[in-house]
Parts: C-alpha cells; structure tokens; sequence
C-alpha cells in the first residue's frame, strides 16, 4: 500500500459564517483530537494536507488565511492546529477538497493511496470529500472523533453513508499512528 496522508479539512477558520454557532461546540471537541493526529502523523513523517475553503478572499494566500483566523476571537480553535513548515496546503473554494483543486495531483506526486480526512464539516465537506476521495480510488479512513459537525443526525448519516456506500473506514483516531 502507498503512502497515508493526513488531510485537515477547513479547519483554519474565522467561525465568522452562518451556522458557526452550533460548529463551534463540536469544533472544540475535536480540536484537540486532531492536533494529536497531527503530532503523530508529523512523527511518522506522513504527508499533512491542509485542504481549506479562501471565505471569498481570493486575493488571500495560506498565510494570509491564517493570520486572520488567528487574530479573531476563535483563535484557540486555530492555534492548536498551526500548519508546521513541512504542511502543505490547498485552498479550495467548494466542498470537495478535489473540487477545481491541484490535490489529486499534488497525491500523486507524493505517492498517496490512502487519505485520513479529519476536520469539518462531517455532513458537508468531509461527507463530499469522502465521495470524491471513493470515485478516485483513494482509501479512506475518518475518525469519528476527529470530525466535527453542525447537525449530528446529519453528521451520523453521512459517517453511515461514508462507510456503507463509500467504502470508507471508521475508526477511532487512537487507531491511527501508533
């Protein structure tokens, strides 16, 4: 089997949108969950991807995108998840962190076959993500705890969904790098 990347999805983030106040509680819970996948992804030298939506700025660079999520008020949502200088990233502008993006590409030339997406929205970008990841021929792993959700009936339909239609396999993030 090829290579595993961890893929953050949206997680550099103003909270500054509609719906941000029923994420913001699952968003913290799972904020520390992913900063320890992180951590051990980084030790066992697997490519980290950031995937995140631009909020409209599409003058806006990574850093930029950054910068600005950690100067609001939901900075220690941020702070924990700080791309390191080894992280890559990819802006995206829809839901699927495939959707008009360089990311198959960038996989391929970095030789991964299977992605661990984490991060939020479970029932969007994280259930259309999967899909695209599925039609593409990528495994896929999500752990639960690792994903955070604005509706957590829709975010436990499309963790069924993921697994049942998609093939994906979820786990426990204590499952992953160790």
């Amino acid at each position: 089997m090829g290579k595993t990347a961890l893929i953050v999805i949206d997680m550099i983030n103003t909270y500054d949108h509609p719906d941000a106040e029923l994420l913001i509680p699952s968003a913290e819970s799972v904020v520390p969950v992913v900063a320890d996948l992180l951590k051990r992804a980084r030790r066992r030298d697997a490519p980290v991807i950031y995937v995140n939506d631009n909020f409209g700025e599409w003058r806006s660079h990574h850093g930029e995108l950054l910068d600005k999520a950690l100067s609001g008020p939901h900075a220690h949502l941020v702070e924990p998840l700080r791309p390191d200088d080894s992280s890559l990233f990819v802006v995206k502008a829809r839901h699927s962190i495939f959707f008009e993006t360089p990311l198959a590409y960038l996989l391929g030339q970095q030789g991964v076959e299977r992605l661990v997406l984490c991060g939020q929205v479970t029932e969007q970008c994280v259930l259309y993500s999967s899909l695209d990841a599925h039609i593409r021929h990528f495994d896929v792993t999500v752990p639960r705890d690792a994903v955070a959700h604005i509706h957590a009936d829709l975010a436990d339909a499309a963790l069924r969904m993921m697994e049942r239609n998609m093939g994906a396999h979820l786990c426990d993030s204590r499952e992953l790098w160790n």
